[in-house]
Formats: C-alpha cells, structure tokens, sequence
C-alpha cells in the first residue's frame, strides 16, 4: 500500500518543526553561556537585594511575607522567598543561579549573612 501524500507532510513538517526547536534551544544555551557572568551577577545582587528588603519588611515592619513579595522591583519576578520565623531570617532565590539570606539581629536590623560583628 501506497503513502498518502498527506502523511508524508506531515512527517515532514514534523521534522522542520523539530530542527527549528533544536536550534532555538542551541540559540539560547549559547547566549546563556555567553552572558553567564551577567547572569550571575544580576542573580546574586536580586537575590541579596530582595533577602534584605524582604527580611525588613517582615521581621521589623512586622507584614506578612507574601504582602512583602508586593515590594520587589520590576525584574525580580524570578526571585522566590522563604522565611524562617525562628531564626528571624529570610533566603530569596534567583532559580539555578543564586540564593542570599538575610537575618534579623537585634540591634542592626536584617543583615545578609555571613554577618560577623
């Protein structure tokens, strides 16, 4: 039995629409590796920054956590946030690059740890 005409379209089309995937996931990796560096400091500085402007908002201003997510900059919607009641402290994320925590010390207010006084 023959091939319809049809199927072979589409399994071609099929084929171009995986090609055109692999290489705009090629396209991507590549800028990603090439602005790795820039990446990387943009994940650490939102990171730190959010952990201590979310740890102010929380443990001095005394609002709950996700009323302090409200306050992050424009950008910073990657960043995540997890609060630790008992050691008054808390870790902001920038997924698969940075994380940077930030605790509450009596006295100097929300500090990004490693803090040595």
């Amino acid at each position: 039995m023959a091939k319809s005409p049809a199927r072979a379209g589409r399994r071609t089309r099929t084929r171009w629409g995986l090609w055109v995937l692999a290489i705009i996931a090629a396209l991507v990796g590549g800028a990603a590796f090439a602005f790795r560096a820039e990446i990387g400091g943009y994940g650490a500085v939102s990171a730190a920054y959010t952990a201590r402007v979310a740890c102010s908002c929380r443990f001095v201003a005394g609002r709950p956590l996700k009323d302090c997510a409200k306050d992050k900059l424009a950008g910073m919607e990657a960043v995540t946030l997890v609060e630790d009641v008992e050691t008054k402290s808390v870790t902001a994320r920038f997924p698969l690059v940075a994380s940077a925590t930030a605790t509450y010390r009596e006295g100097f207010g929300c500090v990004l740890e490693p803090y040595e006084s």
